[in-house]
């Protein structure tokens, strides 16, 4: 069965994980199809695991069994799960991890969810440091050959959710958000999606100690090397500087405030 599987994690390509996993689910399933999203997730950064995965998640077929791996509780008592809506299967760490794909515009009644504790579906040697590669790869592997949500574990309804961080407005009216992922441009993403700026495309925008005046269309609106706030692909407010690299040379980090005043 060809069926497409789908990983995230924030474990880098340098070490070799990727690949194991990998080849752990081509053992499993020769016919499988697995496509890289993302290995780019800074170090245990569950919300921006979150948001990258789900930015990227709503491209693929109904059918897809995606794997998201940003795991800082691996070994400890957080349980790994498996969820189903509709024909897409969801293999992750109990953390919060999928909040922003599986949110409340899903109705709950419609998400089935398991905790995997059916140890036949792991590989035979489980380690405490690399669940991806023992449990979430072989998961999704059997998923991937037709086995069903209900034979991997015992169902649960209380699988973590973690709050978004939305933006606020202050007493002047200015929306105040924040960054939330910055890309290999060093373009900074903020919390502020598109809708939130109607009629503010004159707005002033502060962050890091740094004021701009409206917001661009493209980068090549700007003079190059100056910083400018334009829409992202995803639909955030995104800080950015043309032919040069936003957050090394401003000193944004993720989690900086930025201020949206009309």
């Amino acid at each position: 069965m060809n069926r497409l599987i789908t990983l995230t994690t924030d474990f880098g390509l340098s070490d070799g994980f990727v690949g194991m996993m990998k080849g752990v689910i081509l053992n499993i399933n020769p016919d499988a199809t697995i496509v890289d999203i993302t290995h780019d997730i800074a170090p245990q950064n569950i919300e921006e695991g979150a948001f990258l995965f789900a930015n990227a998640s709503r491209f693929f077929p109904a059918h897809a069994i995606h794997v998201v791996v940003v795991d800082p509780g691996v070994g400890t008592a957080r349980r790994p799960i498996a969820l189903q809506t509709g024909e897409t299967f969801f293999v992750a760490p109990d953390n919060g991890v999928l909040s922003r794909t599986l949110r409340a515009d899903h109705a709950s009644s419609a998400i089935r969810a398991v905790h995997l504790n059916r140890a036949e579906y792991w590989l035979a040697h489980i380690s405490n440091t690399f669940h991806g590669r023992d449990i979430f790869a072989p998961v999704a592997a059997h998923l991937s050959r037709g086995v069903s949500l209900d034979a991997l574990g015992d169902p649960i309804d209380d699988w973590a959710r973690i709050e978004i961080a939305l933006p606020t407005r202050d007493a002047n009216g200015a929306l105040i958000g924040k960054v939330i992922h910055i890309d290999r441009f060093g373009n900074a993403i903020t919390n502020i999606a598109a809708e939130m700026l109607a009629g503010l495309d004159r707005a002033e925008i502060e962050i890091a100690g740094r004021v701009m005046r409206g917001i661009r269309a493209t980068y090549a609106d700007g003079a190059p090397g100056e910083p400018i706030a334009l829409i992202s692909s995803s639909g955030h407010l995104e800080i950015a500087r043309r032919e040069a690299n936003a957050a090394k040379s401003l000193q944004i980090e993720i989690g900086n405030q930025i201020r949206v005043s009309p």
